[in-house]
């Protein structure tokens, strides 16, 4: 990483990336490829209180004796003397998986948010993050993303987007408690209206275009739930998930969710976006 480079607009946050692409560097060597940023400081409308989405390439996947020292280097930087430092979220990805894309997913090293230790997971594995790293990724150090990520079919993008609001919806259903938390419960309405967009648009946009986006387009009874939402982001992720989420919100967020999913089936049908219909409450489902 050139040391004069300001990939971000924080100053801080530019010292802590220096330090990590530095490092990563020094202990891959030659496996290292490149290191990137995609989520919301790519796709845009960052503020203080984004997470830090990373992405390393790599020749070929990690192997056992080089993950070791890989730990210790995360666990190291956690304790830099910067929030930021705190907030960094990304997988190690191999090259030739971009050749083949999910489904199923694989499982690549992860760092998850607030976490100092890597492990096996898919969440970077998705049609979603590979968009958001060709279109929009910003370079640290390395090739241009456009010459490494092949084109996303814009009919893939939707449909994965399709999957995931059924399948979530469903998961936390079967394990409600989930939701039932201050941190949740806004980001699954506000991840739910970025879904939303994504199925209208083709693209990957930002939570906050996906809230505005929502209180042009869908029914006017949702428009409170979603500010609440966007409102609640400011403070520690880590207390809100020890905080109980407001119970009206919370019903009202399931509400939403079923009323996403019947929006996107009918979008699925006519290929085209529907006028927000409905005014009766959902029916009884299992919590």
């Amino acid at each position: 990483m050139d040391l004069s480079s300001q990939p971000t607009p924080y100053a801080d946050l530019n010292v802590v990336l220096r330090d990590l692409v530095t490092r990563v560097r020094n202990v891959l060597g030659d496996n290292f490829i490149g290191a990137y940023l995609q989520g919301s400081f790519a796709v845009g409308d960052f503020d203080i209180y984004s997470d830090v989405d990373f992405l390393i390439l790599l020749k070929e996947d990690i192997s056992g004796e080089i993950l070791p020292p890989l730990q210790v280097l995360h666990a190291d930087i956690f304790k830099l003397d910067c929030p930021w430092a705190q907030h960094l979220e990304g997988s190690y990805i191999p090259n030739a998986a971009l050749a083949r894309r999910p489904p199923p997913p694989r499982k690549f090293l992860y760092l998850d948010h607030g976490s100092t230790e890597l492990v096996r997971s898919a969440h970077d594995d998705s049609l979603v993050v590979y968009w958001s790293l060709r279109e929009r990724g910003i370079t640290l150090i390395g090739p241009e993303p456009r010459g490494l990520v092949p084109p996303v079919p814009v009919d893939a993008l939707r449909q994965e987007v399709l999957d995931t609001m059924h399948t979530w919806r469903e998961h936390l259903l079967n394990n409600p408690n989930e939701m039932d938390n201050r941190f949740y419960q806004p980001f699954a309405v506000l991840s739910y209206c970025r879904m939303l967009h994504t199925l209208e648009s083709g693209t990957v946009e930002s939570k906050r275009a996906g809230a505005r986006w929502a209180k042009d387009a869908l029914h006017s009874r949702w428009h409170q739930l979603i500010q609440r939402a966007w409102d609640a982001r400011p403070g520690n992720p880590s207390l809100k998930l020890r905080q109980k989420a407001d119970s009206s919100d919370l019903r009202s967020s399931w509400d939403f969710m079923e009323y996403a999913v019947d929006f996107s089936r009918h979008w699925k049908e006519n290929r085209k976006p529907i006028a927000p219909a409905p005014t009766r409450q959902p029916e009884h489902r299992k919590r």
